[in-house]
């Protein structure tokens, strides 16, 4: 059976002025398709197979080509969008006929020159679209463990949950709220660390080091800010985790650490109204 979007091995059934038709080899289904005559090797006869990617021509026309396009159905990758119109997109993807992704399949706003993470699908119409909805076409085996420093592009976010991170472009991965910091955007390319691996094989992330490494960072932000508030912050185990957040841009979990590691080395005090710096 010919599959639409993918690159197969079909066999030349017959040669015209036009070029070669091919079909699956024994198949009893005789709607063959035209590879065009400048893309059919001289050296190939009726019988033999050749490697081809099957798609639809600027005609609507099913035709083969001996081009490998940047992605085929199945797979993930970044396109540059070439061109914006009303009812959608078209992205380069290395074949004459640019590719549609229509306006429903867009995740935020994109602008001509953008590179979108996409995937492919068949439309109704037999006709090969990109999404930019690639959750379920995400995997889950990937190679990586807790701790490890991965990159991947951001393709959706969800206040209530978090930012959704396609690893390597091609694995499930999740920035937990309480892990973010900063303001992302569909299409950015991060750095992260793995937090853990699921059971169901799909990675929670996190924006921050190990806890132990992070400490020094929160705890030489909140001496800094310290210093520039003349040496008191109106802040303590009592403040919210949002009023933490906005005043340092660190969770609450992550200034209670740090406070504790001031407070050992005598760097601060505790007051009624907040925290202290120890003058020496």
């Amino acid at each position: 059976m010919i599959e639409i979007g993918k690159m197969q091995k079909l066999q030349i059934i017959r040669k015209t002025d036009m070029g070669a038709y091919l079909n699956c080899k024994d198949t009893k289904d005789r709607d063959d398709i035209l590879l065009l005559k400048n893309k059919v090797p001289p050296e190939l006869a009726i019988g033999d197979e050749i490697e081809v990617f099957v798609y639809q021509d600027s005609e609507d026309k099913t035709i083969a080509t001996v081009t490998k396009p940047k992605l085929t159905i199945g797979e993930l990758g970044l396109l540059r969008v070439v061109e914006i119109t009303h009812f959608g997109a078209f992205l380069d993807w290395g074949l004459q006929k640019d590719l549609l992704l229509p306006l429903r399949e867009q995740v935020g706003k994109i602008s001509k020159g953008d590179l979108c993470l996409v995937g492919l699908y068949i439309n109704n119409s037999n006709r090969i679209c990109a999404t930019m909805y690639i959750y379920n076409l995400l995997k889950t085996e990937s190679p990586y463990k807790q701790n490890d420093r991965v990159c991947g592009t951001v393709y959706s976010i969800n206040r209530d949950i978090g930012v959704f991170v396609a690893v390597d472009n091609k694995y499930h991965g999740l920035i937990h709220n309480n892990e973010l910091y900063g303001n992302f955007n569909v299409g950015d390319y991060i750095e992260v660390r793995v937090k853990r691996v699921r059971d169901d094989g799909k990675l929670e992330l996190s924006l921050r080091k190990e806890a132990y490494n992070e400490i020094e960072n929160d705890a030489q932000k909140i001496m800094a800010r310290l210093k520039l508030s003349g040496g008191t912050l109106l802040i303590n185990d009592n403040s919210s985790p949002d009023y933490i957040k906005a005043e340092l841009n660190i969770s609450k979990r992550a200034f209670k650490r740090a406070i504790g590691r001031l407070l050992k080395e005598g760097a601060i005090k505790i007051t009624e109204e907040g925290i202290e710096v120890m003058w020496q």
